[in-house]
C-alpha cells in the first residue's frame, strides 16, 4: 500500500495485476509465485481513495504482462518503478518541451509498448516478491469470414449486456475513448469481454477458445444441439409388436396405427414425424403406451406436460436478452435426447392455461404443423431447428377444451376404457405381478384369485381406467406385507371371503338406482370423463291436475333439476316440445302433458351434468309418465333427438355400451348413425345384447311400449 501511495505520488500511476489461482486464498501478501496465474495485465490507476487500512482504486488496463522470473533485490536499496534505461524526470521534461516545440509527430504508443520492458520493484518491505515481466506480444491474426461472424456476434451480445447494467456502459465508453477500434480488432474485443465479466476465477475459461458471458451459454447451446444426428430406428414390424404386446393389454387402435407406421417408414427407407392424439379416460394407459412405443422404434423419449402451463417462453423459449433466458422445452428435448427423431410426449393438452404470459396453445400450432415445423425457430437459439422427423404423441382426457387448430394438427385416436374382463386379465397378467414385486413379495408368500379379482373390480374400482385398480391391489399387498413382518401369518391367500379385510366395505353394492323402472321413470347411457354410466330420468307431476275450464287445459309447465348444464336444459325443452306434438298425433285425447306441471330430475344432483344425448331418454320419460305406462324393462337408450324427432349420433358408444352391460341391461338403442362405433367393439363387449339402431323417434316408442 505505502508503494501504491508514493507510484500516485510520483505521477507513476502504473501497477501490474495478477489474478490468484485459489479463491480462498485471502492473504494480503503473495509467499510464492505459483500463487498466482503468471500472466497478468499492467494498468493504470485512474483514481485512488486512500482509507487507511485500505486502498480503493479505479483501474483502466492496458496490456497483457506475464512474470519472466524473481528477482532478488537487497531490502536496504529504496528504489521506484521507471522503464530500463529511462532518464531521470527532469531530463524527460526537458525533451517532452523540445518535442513540444518541434512540428515532428510523437512517437507511436504500439511500438513504444512493444519495445519497452518493466521491472517491478518494491520500497523495502519484508515478505514482498519481486518479479521481472515481459510485455505479451500478440500473434497475428487474420480476419476470415468466420472471424467476422464470431466478431459480430460477440458485439452483438456485449450490447445486450451493456442494456443490463449502466455501469457496463461507462466501462465500455471508456475503452472506446482509449482511441482504439475495438470492434474492428478480435484482440481488443476479447479484452472487452473479459473485462465485463462478472464470474468467479473458478468459472473463467483458462482453456483457450472459450467464451465467458451470455455467448458462452448460448454457443454451448448451439453446439450442444443434434445437428443432423439421429437414432437408428426399428422397423422390424414381429419385434415392435412383441414389444407393445409385452407392456399393454387391449389398446388394438393404438398398436395398429404404430405399426403401420413402422411400414410406412420401411418402405420409405427413411423415419418419419407424425402427431398423434391419445384421448380418453383417466388411467387407461395413454401416458404409460408412449413410452413403450418409444422402445418398440428404438426412439429416444422425452415427456413434457402442458398441464396449467401459460407461459409462453415454455414452447417457443425466452429472448437471450432476459436474465436466467432458456430455450423451450421441445429444444431442451433435443438436447437431452441428442437425437433429431425423438418420440415427444406432450401430456394433458386440454389442460393448458392461458395467462398474461400468452396463450401456448397457440404456440404449439407451429411446433405440432408438419409444414412448419421443418424450420420451427425457437427464440433463444433463433436458428431455423427440423422437427419433421420428431414423433409427437399428445394425451388428452377430453377434446372439447382444445382449440379447433390445434385439433386440426393432430390424428385423433380413442383410447376408450375397458371392461370387467379386460380389467382382470390386466390385473392377472401386469399389476398384480409388479405391485408384488414392489411390496417386497413372492408369490409363495401372497396370492390373489381371480374372483378376489373379480370382486374387486366390481364392487370397488368400477372407474373405465385401472389405476384405481393399482391403488386397490397395492393397498392389498400393504396390508399382507404387514401381517407377514408382524408375524401374524407367513403365508397369505386373498379371496372372495376375506377380500373385506383387506380393502373394506364395497363402495358399490348396487348396479343401478331401479331393479323395476316405474312409469315417468327410464334409464339413459352417460359419458363421463372417467368413463360410461348409465343416468336415470325421472319425471313426475309437481301437483294435481286442474279441472279443465270451458276454455280448455291451463297451459303446462316444466322444471328441470339435477346440476344440468345449458345444453342438457335446452335438450329438455326440446324434448318436451317434441313429446307434446307426438302425444297429440299418437293420442289426440291425451292433454296430459299440455295442461300439467311436471317435475324433471336427473339423479345425482351434486353430479354436474351436460351434453345433448339424453334427448331421447327425455322424451321416452314424459310419454311414460303421461300414458302411465312403465318402459319395458332392462332397456336403456342414447340419442340426441332434434325438434321434428331426428335421432342425431352421439359420442362415447364403447363406454355406454359397457355401462348398460355392467347395469344388467338386454336391450339398447342407439342412433343409426353410430352403427359404425358399435360395429368396432369386441365381440365379449356386445355378446348378449340386443342393439336397435334408430333414426327417428317414431321407431323408439314402437320398441319400449311394444309389449303394452
Amino acid at each position: 500500500m505505502d508503494l501504491l501511495r508514493q507510484k500516485v505520488r510520483l505521477a507513476q500511476p502504473y501497477a501490474g495485476v495478477f489474478l490468484k489461482k485459489d479463491d480462498n486464498n485471502e492473504s494480503d501478501v503473495v509467499d510464492s509465485l505459483d500463487a498466482v496465474y503468471h500472466t497478468g495485465t499492467f494498468v493504470q490507476i485512474h483514481e485512488m481513495q486512500d482509507l487507511g487500512d485500505r486502498l480503493r482504486m479505479i483501474v483502466m488496463g492496458h496490456r497483457r504482462i506475464r512474470i519472466n522470473k524473481q528477482l532478488d533485490v537487497e531490502p536496504e536499496e529504496p528504489v521506484s518503478l521507471q522503464e530500463e534505461g529511462e532518464q531521470p524526470k527532469a531530463e524527460r521534461r526537458k525533451q517532452k518541451r523540445s518535442r513540444k516545440d518541434s512540428a515532428s509527430p510523437p512517437e507511436p504508443m504500439e511500438e513504444k509498448v512493444q519495445e519497452a520492458q518493466f521491472v517491478v520493484e518494491a520500497l523495502p518491505l519484508s515478505g514482498v516478491l519481486l518479479v521481472e515481466v515481459d510485455n505479451v506480444v500478440h500473434e497475428e491474426f487474420q480476419v476470415t469470414e468466420e472471424v467476422k461472424a464470431l466478431t459480430a456476434e460477440i458485439v452483438k451480445t456485449i450490447r445486450d449486456i451493456i442494456a443490463l447494467n449502466p455501469l457496463y456502459r461507462e466501462s465500455v465508453l471508456q475503452m472506446m475513448q482509449a482511441g482504439q477500434r475495438v470492434v474492428d480488432n478480435p484482440i481488443y474485443l476479447s479484452d472487452m469481454g473479459a473485462a465485463l465479466t462478472g464470474a468467479e476465477s473458478h468459472e473463467l475459461p483458462f482453456f483457450p477458445l472459450k467464451i465467458p458471458s451470455v455467448t458462452r451459454n448460448y454457443l454451448d447451446w448451439l453446439t450442444s444441439m443434434p445437428w443432423g444426428t439421429n437414432s437408428k430406428e426399428n422397423l422390424e414390424l414381429s419385434q415392435a409388436k412383441e414389444v407393445l404386446e409385452e407392456d399393454h393389454y387391449g389398446m388394438e387402435d393404438v398398436k395398429k396405427r404404430i405399426l403401420e407406421f413402422i411400414a410406412v417408414s420401411q418402405l420409405r427407407g427413411s423415419t418419419q414425424g407424425k402427431i398423434l392424439c391419445f384421448y380418453g379416460p383417466p388411467g387407461v394407459g395413454k401416458t404409460s403406451i408412449a413410452r413403450s412405443i418409444a422402445r418398440a422404434l428404438n426412439r429416444e423419449y422425452f415427456r413434457f406436460s402442458m398441464g396449467g402451463m401459460t407461459d409462453v417462453a415454455e414452447i417457443k423459449g425466452h429472448r437471450r436478452t432476459y436474465v436466467g433466458a432458456m430455450p423451450g422445452k421441445i429444444i431442451q428435448c433435443l438436447k437431452k435426447t441428442k437425437t433429431e427423431n425423438p418420440l415427444v410426449l406432450i401430456d394433458e393438452v386440454d389442460k393448458i392455461g392461458r395467462g398474461y404470459q400468452g396463450d401456448p396453445s397457440s404456440a404449439l400450432l407451429e411446433l405440432l404443423d408438419p409444414e412448419q415445423n421443418a424450420n420451427f425457430l425457437d427464440h433463444y437459439l433463433d436458428v431455423p431447428v427440423d422437427l419433421s422427423k420428431v414423433l409427437f404423441i399428445c394425451t388428452a382426457n377430453i377434446l372439447d377444451t382444445i382449440p379447433e387448430p390445434l385439433r386440426d394438427r393432430m390424428e385423433m385416436i380413442n383410447v376408450s376404457g375397458y371392461v370387467a374382463q379386460e380389467k382382470l386379465a390386466i390385473a392377472e397378467r401386469y399389476l398384480v405381478p409388479q405391485l408384488r414385486t414392489l411390496c417386497g413379495l413372492d408369490e409363495q408368500k401372497a396370492k390373489i384369485t381371480p374372483e378376489a379379482l373379480s370382486v374387486l373390480i366390481r364392487q370397488y374400482c368400477r372407474e373405465s381406467g385401472v389405476r384405481n385398480l393399482q391403488k386397490q391391489v397395492e393397498k392389498v399387498f400393504r396390508k399382507v406385507a404387514f401381517r407377514i413382518v408382524n408375524g401374524e401369518e407367513t403365508e397369505v391367500n386373498v379371496t372372495q371371503e376375506n377380500l373385506q379385510d383387506y380393502v373394506g366395505k364395497p363402495i358399490f353394492t348396487v348396479d343401478r338406482m331401479y331393479d323395476v323402472t316405474p312409469p315417468g321413470v327410464v334409464m339413459g347411457l352417460a359419458w363421463t370423463a372417467m368413463g360410461g354410466s348409465t343416468l336415470f330420468i325421472e319425471t313426475s307431476l309437481r301437483r294435481p291436475r286442474e279441472p279443465q275450464g270451458k276454455d280448455g287445459a291451463k297451459e303446462g309447465s316444466l322444471e328441470v333439476t339435477g346440476q344440468l348444464g345449458d345444453v342438457m336444459k335446452e335438450s329438455a325443452k326440446i324434448a318436451y316440445t317434441f313429446a307434446r306434438s307426438f302425444l297429440m298425433k299418437e293420442q289426440p285425447d291425451n292433454d296430459f302433458l299440455v295442461g300439467s306441471h311436471i317435475h324433471l330430475h336427473v339423479p345425482e344432483g351434486a353430479t354436474p351434468k351436460d351434453g345433448p344425448s339424453a334427448g331421447c331418454t327425455i322424451v321416452t320419460a314424459l310419454l311414460s309418465l303421461a300414458t302411465n305406462t312403465p318402459t319395458r324393462q332392462n332397456v336403456a337408450m342414447t340419442g340426441e333427438v332434434s325438434l321434428t324427432g331426428k335421432i342425431l349420433p352421439v359420442g362415447g358408444i364403447k363406454e355406454k355400451t359397457i355401462a348398460a352391460k355392467r347395469a344388467g341391461v338386454t336391450c339398447i338403442i342407439l342412433p343409426a348413425e353410430n352403427r359404425k362405433d358399435f360395429s368396432d367393439l369386441a365381440a365379449y363387449i356386445t355378446e348378449g345384447l340386443e342393439v336397435h339402431f334408430v333414426e327417428n323417434y317414431s321407431e323408439i316408442y314402437k320398441i319400449v311400449f311394444s309389449g303394452q
